[in-house]
């Protein structure tokens, strides 16, 4: 059987790999995958070292990979529309077979043939929690699909007012074409997400238009750049406001007295408060 292969991807001569790229790998026995989707500012080529170190005989080899970014061919679709797949992890649809099955389904979704894939994102990058390790869970994946052709009336009748509302009720949406994606893709319709050329000026973005493959070493298991576009980060509130609001609940809590007969030290005020006084007879108790 093949080695177990690590794989490690950063920029040449830097530590990480620019905020565009992403780099992802399940484990050793599985293959590694590089995908991004970078802006405009990006253009030009860029230089990524991979290392991959043998599990079994900690041989360690680095090779190097170019990537040239140039302006997507045809430009950014007007139209575009974003499916959350809840049965499948990012990996599982960054290889081009699964991304021209999800495309086939999408055809007889939005039903026009000029259909292609704009961008994969995990669930996780998104906020999703992290699926409990039981058999068949997985993190979900948010797949955006761009046409230049409008919106059919399936996919305007699943984010119509009333199939909103009808998802705030945990019902299924209004919509017509649940089964084309089955069984290969669980479609989570309540979060579908439609983007239409008017009132949406995206910025202008520049994806590579086929999939690049290298090996580093023989018998390794291969880093496939896909197609995605650079990670949406989370923002939470101000980590200053944060720390302000711990502060002032540990500044009003009351502190036990200990239970011991030594002074009591307050570390917030430099006070020493004797401890509470006992029963006056306590020597007299009778002992049970």
């Amino acid at each position: 059987p093949a080695a177990p292969v690590t794989f490690r991807a950063h920029l040449w001569d830097h530590p990480d790999l620019p905020r565009w790229l992403r780099f992802v790998q399940r484990d050793p026995g599985q293959p590694g995958f590089l995908y991004g989707c970078p802006l405009a500012p990006e253009l030009g080529t860029h230089s990524v070292q991979v290392l991959a170190h043998n599990r079994r005989t900690f041989a360690t080899v680095s090779q190097r990979l170019l990537i040239a970014v140039t302006p997507a061919p045809g430009g950014d679709a007007p139209f575009q529309a974003e499916f959350l797949v809840g049965n499948r992890n990012v990996e599982e649809l960054l290889p081009e077979a699964a991304r021209e099955l999800f495309l086939q389904a999408s055809a007889g979704v939005w039903e026009r043939g000029d259909l292609h894939i704009v961008n994969v994102t995990s669930a996780l990058d998104r906020g999703g929690r992290v699926p409990l390790p039981i058999e068949g869970r997985r993190e979900g994946v948010y797949v955006q699909v761009g046409s230049h052709s409008p919106f059919s009336p399936c996919l305007e009748a699943a984010v119509s007012p009333q199939s909103r509302s009808r998802c705030h009720r945990g019902q299924r949406p209004l919509a017509s074409c649940y089964d084309t994606f089955a069984p290969h893709f669980s479609i989570r319709w309540c979060n579908l997400t439609l983007i239409p050329v008017s009132g949406h000026k995206p910025k202008r973005r520049l994806c590579w238009p086929h999939r690049r493959d290298t090996t580093p070493t023989a018998g390794a298991l291969r880093v496939r750049p896909a197609l995605s576009r650079s990670i949406q980060l989370l923002h939470h509130s101000s980590i200053h406001g944060d720390t302000r609001e711990l502060r002032r609940m540990a500044g009003s809590r009351d502190v036990p007295r200990p239970l011991s007969t030594l002074p009591m030290f307050n570390v917030r005020t430099g006070q020493r408060i004797n401890p509470a006084p006992g029963p006056r007879d306590g020597a007299r108790v009778p002992l049970l």
